[in-house]
């Protein structure tokens, strides 16, 4: 197949100003070589100097997780948003900076207005490839503040899955990273932009970028900030089951829907920290870690390379922290001493998934929480010993759930069913979202196993 085109702009245009086009060369061409941003320069030094922002002269009109970012920094702009891993030079190359909400801002707005210079329609989808730490968390933001539409890409996926992925949810443009341990996402997004035409703009953080690509940082250092435009969030896309065939769209409102649920289940208070291990791949990363931060005017660390000790360390730290992890590492943490400081723990299972006895105990003072996603489409949230999710879904007519906002039934078959608007989601279909109501049902492809009033499994029916 013959090289297509991938349009990129400078990050010294001004916002709003047409920006020059250029492609990426045809076999045999010598790539043009964007501008690199000056290596003694860096963007959160230069966030942390800027004034706090000024509040958004129309706050009623903001929707979406960047409004909730601006509004916490408006009030406590020296509040710890976003922390990086101390490793993360080893597999990134760049050094761990730690966010206050107000540099956090800056960067997000300075992004967002590079975005908006794109050649994009409004709502248009954007993809994110970003292993985690804190510029998934700016890159998401700045997709949204721009009037985009975040869209994850799973970083475990081959380059075919990539291109399969971008074609079937119609993505126009990436953000990603230069480097990410031994791999290069940068380089394979460039390959995976020669074989989809419909793939327009590439963008990447870090040292290194590659010719062709646009420099995120660059675009932070040289870009402008100020207040977010008031306009409606774009929601989420994101891939049930890690299938890049299967994108799922879901609103503003219904991501907004699913962190509130998970919210009131954890009782974050601002200024704690979630410290989450899982990588920013799907709904279950947003949810439990940026929206329920956000939300909650809270800190944000992750560990996207999980090492037991750095882990042990960051636990350690003196803050009040509620802990994101994979459910599979359940009996390691009730091996582990677990901090005072530790406020509550979640543990995330992916349906299909087996639930054998528990390991952790639960008490008032430090609950444990089980989060079960039901692909993209629902995201079930419960504390053990109070609104138990493994009885919730043993007798679905009993539970506790607020039916506006999540309701749950078997259907005939005996697959499980959800409806309300945290559940509101849509299949794209050659990148177009048919419209769906809060009081349609939403079928899953799992049934569950009961025993003795409670689940002991999830399985593809």
């Amino acid at each position: 197949m013959s090289a297509q085109p991938v349009i990129i702009t400078t990050p010294r245009d001004r916002p709003g100003s047409p920006a020059p086009a250029r492609r990426t060369p045809m076999a045999g061409e010598s790539p043009p070589r964007p501008r690199p941003a000056p290596a003694t320069r860096d963007p959160a030094a230069e966030a942390v100097a800027a004034p706090p922002p000024a509040p958004d002269p129309a706050p009623a009109g903001r929707l979406g997780l960047c409004a909730l970012l601006a509004e916490t920094a408006h009030v406590h702009p020296h509040r710890v948003a976003f922390v990086d891993p101390a490793d993360k030079r080893a597999w990134s190359g760049r050094a761990p900076i730690t966010w206050t909400y107000a540099a956090a801002t800056e960067i997000v707005s300075r992004l967002a207005n590079g975005l908006r210079t794109w050649r994009l329609p409004k709502g248009s989808r954007i993809g994110l490839s970003l292993a985690g730490g804190a510029e998934s968390a700016l890159a998401y933001l700045a997709i949204e503040a721009a009037g985009h539409c975040p869209c994850l890409l799973p970083p475990g996926w081959s380059e075919d899955d990539l291109v399969a992925g971008v074609q079937a949810a119609g993505i126009a443009a990436v953000l990603c990273q230069a480097r990410a341990g031994n791999a290069a996402p940068a380089e394979t997004m460039r390959r995976v932009a020669l074989r989809y035409f419909g793939l327009r703009y590439l963008a990447a953080f870090g040292p290194d970028v590659p010719d062709g690509v646009i420099s995120l940082d660059g675009m932070a250092l040289d870009g402008t900030g100020g207040p977010f435009a008031a306009q409606a969030a774009g929601g989420l896309v994101s891939f049930a089951g890690g299938d890049p065939a299967r994108p799922v769209h879901r609103s503003g409102n219904a991501l907004l829907a699913a962190i509130a649920l998970h919210h009131t289940r954890i009782g974050i208070a601002p200024g704690e920290r979630i410290l989450s291990l899982l990588p920013f791949s799907d709904l279950r990363a947003v949810v439990t870690g940026l929206g329920t931060a956000l939300t909650g005017g809270a800190g944000l660390e992750t560990l996207p390379v999980f090492s037991a000790l750095p882990f042990a360390e960051t636990l350690a730290r003196p803050l009040p922290t509620h802990l994101v992890a994979p459910a599979g590492l359940e009996r390691n943490l009730a091996a582990s001493r677990l901090p005072d400081t530790l406020r509550s723990c979640s543990l995330v299972h992916r349906a299909p998934s087996a639930f054998p006895a528990r390991a952790l105990a639960a008490d008032g003072a430090h609950p444990v929480i089980d989060v079960v996603a039901f692909d993209e489409v629902a995201l079930l949230s419960g504390t053990r010993g109070r609104d138990d999710v493994l009885r919730t879904l043993a007798d679905p007519e009993r539970s506790p759930l607020p039916d506006a906002l999540i309701a749950i039934r078997a259907e005939e078959d005996g697959r499980l069913a959800f409806r309300g608007e945290a559940c509101r989601t849509a299949l794209l279909q050659r990148g177009n979202s048919p419209e769906k109501t809060a009081e349609a049902w939403s079928e899953t492809r799992f049934r569950a196993t009961v025993r003795a009033g409670r689940v002991t499994a999830l399985t593809l029916g």
